[in-house]
């Protein structure tokens, strides 16, 4: 349920209302905006009278929310959500560039695609420290030493990184990542999404690669309405009968999920294509269909990657991309 208050309404008395409501058992989320406020009511709402809430001279109205996400829902928070990542904002008209390289493998290599990706435009670096893979004789990733290297790449370069995590017992070790990445295939791992809820960190949430939309922003809700709303979605591609890329870029999820979340979105189009001479252009269509930013891999030596080289760019392929993408941007923004 959701009380929209009238413009001007004092303090005290929206104090008297939130308390009101809350003796009743219910959670409220409070969404303060420049003409009004909004109560989204979470709990069982049932035993609130709509007529009696909607007369107070103070509401301006009431009504029910039939989606099962709460804390995601647009209707609950009409304004755009910004996500603070050091000095870097995502969401809200502010626009990311995120790149790096799919693994960490050494620290001459990460550090490399650093400075470089940096020299490109580049707003935060990205690296897999910890990788699932779905064979089990495949690089798993340098786990603690790689966080350590990404470390030294944004001492060096002075970018926030994104990295994945996996699982709740490997928490202690993100305690100094700028954001902590939920991939594809852990995005209902609903322990691990809990568990995140308790953390005061920026999340990047993958969809799943079989996942509708209305799960996605469900597993939104499990890290919310555990604490945390510092969410932010990706659109990575989904399985589709399509036999030559590696997912389908579903792009039409961006203004989709616009109209139902206020949480920032972001586009991968390496992982959906797995191929890198598709990277650029469906990451300037995932510029122009609104997205808040780009997450793009980025190796050095894509012939040599222990991890995904065929859909990385390299460090000048991405410079040439970037300033297309920063075109695009000047003009849907006019």
């Amino acid at each position: 349920m959701i009380v929209v208050l009238k413009n001007g309404v004092t303090q005290e008395k929206k104090d008297m209302l939130i308390s009101w409501l809350q003796n009743l058992g219910l959670r409220i989320h409070i969404s303060e905006g420049e003409f009004q406020t909004v109560l989204g009511l979470i709990g069982d709402t049932s035993r609130v009278d709509m007529d009696l809430v909607g007369s107070l001279d103070i509401v301006s109205s009431v009504k029910r929310v039939s989606e099962p996400f709460k804390c995601c829902n647009r209707k609950f928070h009409p304004e755009d959500m910004v996500v603070e990542i050091g000095n870097v904002k995502i969401g809200g008209g502010h626009f990311a560039m995120i790149a790096g390289p799919c693994s960490v493998e050494t620290e001459e290599q990460i550090i490399t695609v650093a400075k470089a990706v940096k020299a490109a435009g580049a707003d935060m670096l990205r690296g897999g420290a910890f990788k699932p893979r779905t064979s089990p004789y495949d690089f798993p990733g340098l786990k603690a030493p790689g966080i350590e290297l990404l470390k030294l790449a944004r001492k060096e370069t002075g970018l926030p990184f994104v990295t994945e995590i996996m699982s709740v017992t490997d928490l202690p070790l993100f305690e100094d990542v700028d954001m902590l990445q939920v991939g594809a295939r852990n995005m209902q791992n609903f322990d691990l999404l809990r568990e995140l809820g308790k953390v005061n960190k920026p999340i990047l949430l993958k969809r799943g690669l079989a996942n509708t939309l209305k799960e996605l922003l469900m597993s939104a809700e499990y890290i919310m309405a555990s604490g945390n709303e510092q969410v932010i979605l990706c659109e990575r591609g989904i399985r589709t009968f399509s036999d030559y890329t590696r997912n389908t870029l579903d792009l039409s999820a961006v203004p989709m999920l616009r109209e139902l979340t206020h949480l920032p979105i972001i586009v991968d189009p390496s992982h959906a294509t797995g191929i890198a001479r598709l990277v650029p252009p469906m990451a300037l269509a995932g510029a122009a269909c609104g997205a808040d930013g780009l997450i793009i891999e980025v190796h050095n030596d894509p012939m040599h990657a222990l991890c995904d080289g065929a859909q990385s760019l390299r460090p000048e392929e991405y410079a040439a991309l970037a300033e297309k993408v920063r075109g695009v941007r000047e003009v849907i923004t006019k």
